[in-house]
């Protein structure tokens, strides 16, 4: 099984960090292995920019990769953890409380739920992106679309 997990950042990191900044590094990759009653095996620490642009975040795995491929690598978490906080917020925020037991209702919810989202998301970014042009007709045609498509699948 492959791994890839945040690690906290304990003294020995902070030295190799401080070496890292002393050698002008962005990337580094430090092999190391890992002993447990069952065995061994080898691992690397991935230290890499945060996401969030200050400081070094220090990961773990025992994929084999190199100091080029390491801040790409560890990208993909950051892409991960996103997904997994856009579900929570659907979960959360945007889908209603029901006690039925029927999978079509139950069904329905969800994906009414996720229609919500994603038409936030959209305002949110034409807001922001200081688009002026109406969203009644882009949203009235993809919500038209999608309604269409859930009735089929219930059916």
């Amino acid at each position: 099984m492959n791994y890839l997990i945040p690690k906290r950042i304990t003294s020995s990191e902070r030295e190799v960090i401080r070496q890292m900044d002393e050698d002008d590094q962005e990337v580094a990759v430090e092999s190391a292995s890992v002993h447990v009653e069952a065995g061994s095996h080898p691992m690397r620490f991935l230290y890499v920019p945060s996401t969030g642009g200050k400081g070094t975040t220090v990961f773990a795995t025992n994929l084999r990769v190199g100091p080029d491929e390491a801040k790409t690598f560890c990208r993909r978490y950051s892409r991960r953890w996103q997904i997994e906080n856009e579900y929570k917020s659907i979960k959360h925020d945007f889908l209603a409380k029901t006690s039925s037991k029927g999978y079509r209702v139950r069904l329905f919810y969800f994906v009414f739920a996720v229609l919500l989202y994603n038409i936030w998301r959209l305002t949110d970014f034409l807001l922001k992106a200081g688009e002026s042009a109406p969203i009644d007709s882009i949203s009235s045609l993809f919500i038209y679309e999608r309604i269409n498509g859930f009735e089929r699948i219930l059916r």
